[in-house]
């Protein structure tokens, strides 16, 4: 199916930025062409020496957070997550860093009943076989691993600063007072010995302290329909990143609340939000399990370091519109203008007022959006 993107000038500002690129499977030039597009635009993926800006800089440790719960359509593009790393280790300055491909499928539900994998047999790539772990495993020069949170999900830990050296889950003691949720963030040791604090950054146990700007995060979903919250995009994504078994279950109900902003706000907000929508199930009412042949491919990435602004044009732009082209009427499920109790624009809007509540400058408003596109 073709989407027809069109681009889009803000016409207030501040702005944020939405970089689309078009006929891409993933496992060719296409995120190569997105970093020539952020380039074009005046905004770097490299943080190069010399130089302030960028995002990922020769030694950085990369979080390449993605979908993990389902397999098939349900998880995201492994030939997308391959490129992405190939264009972190082509680094200008030569790769030093570390790269770890996580999430955390909640040790629960799932396409195995046990929460998710990152080593499926049957995978979201022109070779089904290609999973997570094989595409870790296939950087043989740079230090490249997996680390599935689910098998530390249950244990709660202290933070490295508070002499607790353990892999698990921090937890707050308290709920938060608007949205329910209590915060909860991972804290693991790396294949290679990095410490990280999701929170905090990585800890070095020489000096005793964080860099957080040596930890970076990119938000990697594949954008999809939710039978419960409408679509999974950047913003639902967060529910890989805390943990629901040390809440009983209630975690992932405070989605409706608006807990994901929550989580966004009091962790760590995406460094880059890269949306995979190369395969996409645009079933409304339906998900987010996906397989194969229920996916509809419009082969497209798009990319913003603002979650929410990537999220409500990406809904109405691309997943909307597939929906439209398939025949589907009753597209309320997506509709983030539907804020009816419970749906998705509701508790999206809730989302977005606790991050801006916390000065993250994310926006909802069309009006302050620019959309460039390219080719792959």
């Amino acid at each position: 199916m073709k989407i027809n993107v069109s681009e889009m000038r803000a016409t207030k500002s501040p702005s944020s930025e939405i970089y689309v690129v078009e006929d891409t499977m993933g496992n060719d030039d296409g995120f190569k062409s997105m970093i020539g597009l952020m380039e074009e635009k005046g905004k770097s993926f490299y943080k190069k020496k010399g130089s302030p800006r960028g995002i990922v800089a020769s030694n950085s440790v990369v979080i390449v957070k993605v979908n993990s719960q389902w397999d098939e359509r349900g998880g995201t593009n492994t030939d997308l997550v391959k490129s992405i790393i190939e264009e972190i280790v082509s680094h200008p300055d030569g790769f030093k860093g570390e790269v770890v491909i996580a999430d955390n499928g909640q040790a629960q539900y799932g396409s195995t009943r046990h929460g998710g994998s990152l080593d499926y047999e049957v995978n979201n790539a022109l070779d089904p076989a290609q999973s997570n772990k094989k595409v870790a495993e296939s950087f043989k020069e740079h230090k490249v691993s997996t680390y599935l949170w689910d098998d530390i999900t249950t244990n709660r830990v202290r933070e490295y600063s508070e002499g607790d050296t353990e892999d698990g889950y921090i937890i707050y003691d308290a709920a938060d007072p608007v949205t329910g949720i209590f915060v909860s963030y991972p804290k693991f040791r790396t294949k290679y010995g990095k410490y990280i604090s999701f929170r905090h950054g990585v800890w070095n146990p020489g000096t005793s302290s964080y860099n957080s700007k040596k930890l970076v995060l990119l938000n990697v979903p594949v954008l999809k329909g939710h039978f419960i919250y409408g679509v999974t995009a950047c913003v639902k994504h967060y529910m890989g990143v805390v943990s629901d078994k040390l809440q009983s279950g209630t975690a992932h109900r405070t989605v409706r609340t608006g807990g994901m902003g929550t989580m966004i706000a009091m962790t760590r907000a995406p460094d880059l939000n890269i949306l995979d929508a190369i395969h996409v199930n645009s079933s409304c009412g339906k998900g987010p399990s996906c397989s194969l042949d229920d996916a509809t491919q419009l082969n497209l990435v798009m990319a913003s370091t603002d979650p929410v602004a990537l999220d409500y044009w990406a809904t109405k732009n691309v997943l909307m519109e597939a929906a439209k082209q398939q025949g589907q009427t009753d597209l309320s499920k997506f509709d983030l203008e539907n804020t009816e109790p419970g749906s998705h624009g509701e508790w999206m809007k809730k989302s977005v007022a606790e991050m801006q509540k916390a000065g993250l400058p994310f926006t909802e408003d069309m009006n302050r959006v620019n959309v460039y596109k390219t080719s792959a």
